[in-house]
């Protein structure tokens, strides 16, 4: 079944003030390998050392959000648990880090990258691509999608689970994120972020899952509007390829 793919960077979900998406949290363990699209970020910054999740969009590009950045980036593929040598693993080096050029790391506005792989990934039963949505396609407010990552699954602790994490999420009004007067995401931008979470139930997505996936239905987003940066992303992948 061909897997649509709303590309949302966990970027404007409705969080606490001071939280940042990238965490599932009240998620469950994955199904291993159930998600082969999902690519996991070793990132080298300097001294410092970070983790974010993205996913693999063609044989040697990934996506993922912008501030995803570093001196180095390792991506791992068909992975579940990323402390153990799984055999579906594979372990590629990334050649290219390429942000969206409009890129505001202020207000995380079109908090989108591109990352060229230093090879092509082998697809498989535990590696596959992931289908980009339709340039400027929309999820309809109350769609239930899902995110997935590594990240912390708890606001009160730094932890963060060896296995691939998961949690069901609603879509919600941009008006929630724009107007809400405890939890305003206030750089919301409608036109390039997705309004996502569940506020009632605490549902978010947290540090550390930040450039993976929100799947709704047959379609990829991330917390950052993927369909809004379609031509980009083909643009820029049809000039990188060999």
């Amino acid at each position: 079944m061909k897997v649509q793919i709303l590309i949302l960077l966990p970027m404007a979900f409705l969080l606490p003030p001071g939280t940042w998406a990238g965490e599932i949290i009240q998620g469950q363990e994955a199904k291993p390998h159930s998600r082969p699209y999902m690519a996991f970020l070793d990132i080298r910054d300097g001294e410092k050392r970070s983790r974010c999740g993205g996913f693999l969009v063609s044989e040697n590009f990934v996506l993922t959000a912008a501030h995803c950045n570093g001196d180095e980036i390792t991506v791992k593929l068909g992975a579940h648990n990323i402390q153990q040598r799984e055999r579906s693993q594979q372990k590629i080096s990334v050649r290219r880090q390429i942000s969206h050029p409009q890129y505001d790391k202020e207000t995380l506005n079109n908090d989108i990258m591109l990352l060229q792989l230093t090879k092509s990934a082998k697809l498989n039963r535990w590696v596959k691509t992931i289908a980009l949505p339709l340039a400027n396609n929309t999820v309809k407010p109350g769609t239930m999608c899902s995110i997935a990552g590594w990240g912390r699954t708890s606001t009160e602790t730094k932890s963060t689970p060896d296995t691939l994490q998961e949690v069901n999420l609603k879509v919600l009004k941009d008006d929630v994120c724009l107007k809400n007067p405890d939890e305003t995401y206030y750089d919301y931008d409608a036109s390039t972020m997705m309004c996502v979470g569940d506020p009632k139930k605490g549902k978010a997505s947290f540090k550390g899952d930040s450039g993976g996936p929100l799947v709704c239905g047959k379609t990829a987003q991330v917390y950052t509007r993927v369909s809004t940066f379609i031509p980009w992303i083909r643009d820029t992948m049809r000039r990188l390829q060999p």
